[in-house]
């Protein structure tokens, strides 16, 4: 078992998203940056779709109580074993008994724990993804158990690798969405040459942005919407839907971010700068 002695700002369990239901109005979902978390697998050589531990600008203290192997991918929230600084883009050891822990925030915001062989906790429609009300908890509390398969034997491949650079300022790639040509010619230049930053209300269901582009009177029936849907307000203020984002909405669809621009937004926070870059 895995057990959870502190829960840390907002750790949840997250996999490659909860696909089908969309329809019944259910979120995707799954890990705010799928790269990061591919990768935490792919170093323990986990299929992608393995359940992993999704850490948010505060980590959690675990202890294990069985030998496996884990894999730490993401922001870099400095990760220590049993009170010893490890990489945090690498693969480690676990003995039972053994604690992680995480210490000072250095980059990025959400960080990536994979275990050998997954996290064996239970699915609901078809995914292990933490989304209240589809399961009973939207993150982990202390005093939670989690379980996973003992693995004395395994040879890593890869112990370490060197992560992508995390950007400071970041360039969206989008793509021009279905109601994007509400916009008239000075809106759609300032689209693409403004800077906007994230503001307080950012998390995994949407991320808003401080600048205003213009308001509008567009008036519009409710359609279907996708993780990385950039929405725009009557009032002119733009949201970036994210994994855990509704399904359909009522403000128009200006642009759709690329499944890349969503892993790296995932990584930014409140006064943050991003730019859209037009893809075609």
């Amino acid at each position: 078992m895995l057990k959870i002695v502190k829960s840390g700002f907002f750790t949840t369990i997250q996999d490659s998203g909860r696909f089908g239901f969309r329809h019944l109005g259910v979120p995707v979902s799954g890990s705010m940056d799928r790269a990061a978390a591919h990768l935490a697998n792919a170093m323990l050589e986990n299929p992608d779709e393995a359940a992993v531990l999704e850490v948010t600008m505060s980590g959690p203290v675990l202890e294990f109580t069985r030998d496996t192997w884990i894999a730490i991918a993401g922001a870099n929230l400095s990760p220590k074993l049993n009170e010893v600084d490890i990489d945090n883009h690498g693969v480690h050891r676990i003995r039972s008994g053994d604690r992680l822990a995480f210490g000072k925030h250095i980059d990025g915001l959400r960080g990536y724990v994979a275990i050998k062989g997954g996290f064996d906790t239970g699915e609901v429609l078809k995914s292990r993804s933490f989304y209240k009300p589809i399961t009973e908890k939207d993150h982990l509390v202390a005093g939670m158990e989690l379980h996973y398969e003992e693995v004395s034997e395994f040879e890593p491949k890869i112990t370490h690798v060197i992560p992508e650079e995390i950007e400071r300022v970041l360039k969206l790639k989008a793509s021009p969405g279905p109601e994007f040509d509400i916009l008239d010619s000075e809106q759609q230049e300032l689209l693409f040459s403004q800077p906007f930053t994230i503001a307080k209300e950012n998390n995994r269901m949407a991320y808003q942005l401080q600048e205003i582009l213009g308001s509008h009177q567009h008036p519009m029936l409710t359609s279907a919407t996708l993780p990385g849907t950039v929405q725009l307000t009557p009032g002119g203020k733009l949201i970036i839907l994210m994994r855990d984002g509704q399904t359909t909405g009522g403000y128009p669809r200006i642009l759709q971010l690329s499944d890349d621009s969503i892993n790296k937004l995932a990584q930014k926070t409140f006064g943050d700068t991003v730019y859209f870059k037009k893809e075609s």
